[in-house]
């Protein structure tokens, strides 16, 4: 059996996968806030112990690089390795793969309650995918077609320079580069980069806001999660959080679209992450898709590039998906199953 897992910066999710019951059917799952353990191993560990179910290899997909089956974890201060894991916890093998990778594997194993269609476009067949994902940080990945079936690849797009595309964008960046040296687009667009563009129409626009929901959101222990209901309660509006939500879909939009003319995604651009998830009323408003095809001349193919957002615990089952894979592999390189 295989143990997976998506480790984040936030949220370390893990499950007990056969191969029997694929990449949807976890036989037992956890869900941890990362920073309250000091190592992923110990995590294990204690998910292992408590489900007491016994794995022979693992999976992972990490928030950030992957180098010679090592990854320092964004946000994080975790070193997570390939054979200190295996060692650890006595399995026979063990890979790390980019979270987005991981999320980029699920695709294509996807169920109809697992993704919403923000733009149905019209895909082309064996097309290159594009996967955006705002959660934590940003991570954006992408897929190829190659000798028959999808092949993942990682990236750390998300850490690329931000361009403004409008003059309130411009005055962001002024803002931004005051605090930071480099301003990528993970910090304006990701749950680390909304705090930084409410702060900017607070100090910067001076926008309005009602004293006691600017007191909430000062003192909240997570001022993402504050900024975002804020914004989408009708009920207690906030001008200044919900001209904040408005500005960082209008960059993810702008920044996604950016990805899907980078590898050319005619067969799709695919969101994921906590934010997106969270966001997806304004997802679903004119502003996100405008800025999405807002790209001159290439305005037109943009408008044929599907747009989909997955809703469901993709992470893992792209970890799940590409762990049973390699372990069938492994299986028919060994004679224990005949090769197909």
């Amino acid at each position: 059996m295989l143990l997976a897992g998506d480790i984040g910066g936030t949220k370390t999710a893990l499950g007990v996968f056969s191969e029997e019951g694929g990449a949807h059917a976890a036989l037992a799952e956890s869900e941890v806030h990362s920073a309250d353990y000091g190592s992923l191993e110990s995590i294990a560990k204690q998910f292992l112990t408590k489900a007491a179910l016994h794995v022979d290899r693992a999976c992972f997909g990490v928030a950030g690089p992957v180098l010679a089956g090592r990854a320092k974890i964004t946000n994080l201060p975790w070193i997570v390795d390939q054979a200190a894991i295996a060692k650890e916890l006595n399995l026979e093998a063990v890979h790390l793969l980019n979270d987005l990778e991981a999320i980029a594997c699920a695709i294509h194993g996807l169920r109809p309650q697992d993704a919403e269609t923000l733009s149905a476009g019209a895909p082309v067949d064996q097309g290159n995918v594009a996967v955006f994902a705002p959660g934590t940080g940003l991570g954006e990945a992408f897929l190829t077609w190659e000798a028959g079936e999808y092949r993942a690849h990682s990236s750390e797009g998300g850490h690329a320079d931000f361009a403004p595309t409008d003059d309130v964008q411009i005055r962001l960046l002024a803002y931004m580069r005051q605090r930071f040296e480099h301003v990528s687009y993970e910090r304006v667009c990701s749950g680390v980069g909304i705090p930084h563009v409410y702060d900017f129409f607070r100090d910067g626009e001076k926008t309005e806001e009602r004293t006691e929901i600017t007191e909430r959101i000062a003192t909240a222990g997570d001022r993402t999660k504050a900024i975002i209901q804020a914004a989408l309660d009708p009920a207690d509006s906030s001008p200044r959080c919900a001209a904040t939500i408005e500005t960082v879909v209008s960059i993810m939009g702008s920044e996604a679209g950016n990805l899907a003319l980078k590898v050319l995604a005619v067969g799709g651009v695919y969101l994921a992450g906590g934010i997106a998830v969270h966001l997806l009323p304004i997802l679903k408003s004119p502003r996100f898709l405008e800025s999405f095809r807002h790209k001159g001349r290439f305005a037109e193919l943009m408008g044929r590039i599907p747009v989909h957002l997955m809703t469901g615990k993709v992470g893992i089952a792209g970890a799940a998906a590409y762990g049973l894979k390699r372990a069938l592999a492994a299986k028919a390189a060994s004679g224990a199953l005949p090769a197909s």
